[in-house]
């Protein structure tokens, strides 16, 4: 308040934080507190402490408008949290005293939301150890009751704050560094999982934190105050489907696919397993309800969604990766893989794996933020509507006239090779896959002084390629060594 009133931030937005805290303050520091005191001084004469509460319970019905003021007031906070740096170094600064013992603000906000059902369960356990026969049991029934009205009207209240209070804990977890902290915000399910790795089948540590409308997939981090994550991925709840899958070497494996990404996770048992599932598909249910308008006209969709990516989707969802040792050859052209000429790449898009040949463009997906990423030439064409035409339009010349040889080729590319006293030069280099292991070169366009300009010591290459203008003849213990 005393910064409010020199102007940082206006006073109306403190009231509204705190609405009637200081009164229930003054209520227990001048008269709750006071009289209890007085009372255990005296407890060897009058042992009774349910006449005090008779008395004083009806004023315990003010905490019911802090409580209905609770879900503004944490909004509040969050707002000006973001909106005043003032604001927001104060409370920083508050934090750091000793006296509130290094919780936040929001932690000490729910406190008063809690006293309430402390006092009732204090109330019914004093009541279960009390004699019947006890001058102060109808004044303790009766100031239960009176309790009870009171804790009634905030029940619904009181679960939403213990939820909030999870949050801010997961919150604290994350390094205070994703905005969970949300009254809308439910927190489901958290656990410690494995995660399946793309390429191959090697296992990894992970945790996950199962919201009501998203999936936060975490890595451990060491930290010496307790559990720490960050934060790899955020799945949404909305399109998520969760598949079982079955691996030889590593049981208990299902699949979640999102929009954002799709992993494979290993739990602990089957138990745990089943678990995971059954809160997984229940937060996809319950998230589907909420949103009935929209899933009336998206449910086919959904149903008939297959566990690798549509046409429709290519490039909006993460797909599913085909492990390396699950193919033998490329799942676009059938080329056999081997470690050298023809390695496995995998395309972003459709997750199938591919060769050098295949995978050699690039586009722009949507489920990672619009970057270009490698993908195939099937979802090339899909993903940019880039016809074959068009895409020879960008290609050079020799690329497109060279395309008979390279098309049957072991490997082609651009490299840039030297002669002695000669600058060096840029060729289209091709080894045939039907012939003696040899290198063509074609003359290729070369850079000469920031301009390009045609390469006149080799031939130029027009309507049919012309046969290679050089022709090295290279052993083939000579050319693994040079491509190693």
């Amino acid at each position: 308040m005393d910064e409010a009133n020199r102007g940082s931030f206006p006073a109306e937005v403190v009231n509204k934080i705190f609405s009637n805290i200081s009164s229930i303050n003054q209520f227990h520091s001048q008269f709750l507190l006071p009289e209890l005191e007085k009372r255990m001084q005296e407890w060897d004469t009058n042992p009774r402490i349910s006449d005090i509460l008779q008395k004083l319970a009806p004023f315990l019905k003010m905490y019911g408008e802090y409580v209905k003021n609770f879900d503004n007031a944490m909004e509040l906070v969050k707002t000006w949290t973001e909106r005043s740096p003032c604001f927001k170094s104060i409370i920083q600064d508050i934090q750091k005293q000793k006296v509130c013992g290094n919780l936040t603000l929001q932690h000490h906000m729910l406190e008063p939301v809690q006293r309430i059902p402390r006092y009732e369960m204090l109330l019914k356990d004093y009541l279960r150890k009390l004699p019947s026969d006890s001058l102060d049991w109808k004044d303790a029934e009766k100031s239960l009751e009176i309790i009870s009205t009171a804790a009634s009207h905030s029940n619904s209240a009181i679960r939403k704050m213990e939820n909030l209070k999870k949050l801010l804990e997961v919150y604290e977890m994350l390094g205070e560094e994703e905005d969970i902290v949300n009254p809308s915000n439910e927190l489901i399910k958290e656990g410690q999982i494995l995660k399946l790795a793309a390429r191959n089948t090697s296992a990894q540590e992970r945790y996950l934190f199962l919201f009501n409308n998203t999936l936060l997939y975490c890595v451990p981090k060491f930290s010496l105050v307790g559990c720490k994550f960050t934060v790899r991925t955020r799945v949404g709840i909305d399109g998520m489907k969760i598949v079982e899958t079955h691996n030889e070497e590593y049981p208990h494996t299902f699949q979640v696919s999102g929009k954002e990404r799709t992993l494979e996770l290993q739990a602990s048992s089957e138990q745990d397993k089943e678990e995971w599932i059954k809160a997984l598909q229940s937060t996809i249910d319950a998230f589907q309800q909420r949103n009935e308008t929209f899933r009336n006209a998206i449910a086919k969709e959904y149903d008939d969604m297959p566990i690798e990516v549509s046409t429709a989707e290519l490039g909006k969802r993460a797909p599913r990766w085909i492990r390396d040792n699950e193919v033998t050859m490329c799942m676009k052209c059938k080329e056999p893989f081997n470690a050298l000429t023809r390695r496995r790449h995998h395309c972003r898009a459709c997750g199938h794996v591919v060769c050098w040949k295949c995978s050699d463009y690039k586009a722009h997906l949507e489920y990672d933020g619009n970057k270009l990423n490698k993908v195939c030439k099937d979802c090339y064409h899909i993903i940019t509507g880039c016809t074959d035409s068009e895409e020879k339009k960008k290609r050079g010349i020799l690329e497109i006239e060279s395309a008979e040889v390279s098309g049957n080729s072991v490997i082609c590319s651009f490299l840039q090779y030297l002669e002695k006293s000669k600058t060096w030069q840029k060729a289209w280099c091709v080894i045939p896959k039907h012939e003696a292991l040899v290198l063509y070169m074609y003359g290729a366009p070369q850079v000469c002084k920031n301009k390009w300009k045609p390469d006149h010591s080799f031939p130029q290459a027009s309507g049919r390629l012309k046969k290679a203008s050089k022709r090295l003849k290279i052993s083939c213990e000579a050319l693994t060594c040079a491509l190693g």
